[in-house]
């Protein structure tokens, strides 16, 4: 199953949806680089609720992300991606580096989120998110519409 050129593949959705399982098989299965901001985070020591510290690290994952794609690799970014400017932006710069790009929406209903979330919060080293914040950061997100993911290239998956 051998991939021809660079792909960025983005993973879209709420937390709880699911997106870092999936882009552990996708990084598996596509031999990809996976950038995943909470692990990164996590690592410098930076608190993941911090959103100042949470922009910084990913545009130097974006920057990261680019010169990846530059030299023909596979790149998998779990940012969750809630805006439609953001999802369009990387859509433009990756294909103008010669990429194909894949958004895949993780589509969950909220109280399945909600479970989920409730089992990760006792998790060691979890961030605690309650329903409230949970349902604010749905107020906050865009879902892709059927038009907006028909923009995007098939997954070779």
């Amino acid at each position: 199953m051998g991939h021809h050129g660079p792909r960025l593949v983005l993973l879209c959705g709420l937390p709880g949806a699911g997106k870092t399982t999936v882009a552990r098989r996708l990084e598996q299965e596509l031999s990809a680089v996976r950038l995943c901001p909470d692990e990164w985070l996590a690592g410098l020591g930076l608190d993941l609720l911090d959103g100042d510290a949470r922009e910084r690290v990913e545009r130097c994952l974006w920057r990261h992300a680019r010169a990846l794609l530059a030299s023909g690799a596979v790149v998998i970014m779990e940012n969750g991606f809630w805006e439609r400017a953001e999802r369009d932006e990387k859509r433009l710069r990756a294909r103008a580096l010669g990429a194909a790009v894949e958004l895949w929406y993780l589509r969950v209903p909220m109280e399945e989120l909600e479970r989920r979330i409730a089992l990760r919060n006792h998790e060691p080293g979890s961030v605690v998110l309650t329903a409230g914040l949970l349902r604010s950061c749905q107020t906050r997100f865009e879902p892709p519409t059927q038009a907006e993911l028909d923009l995007f290239d098939t997954p070779l998956l």
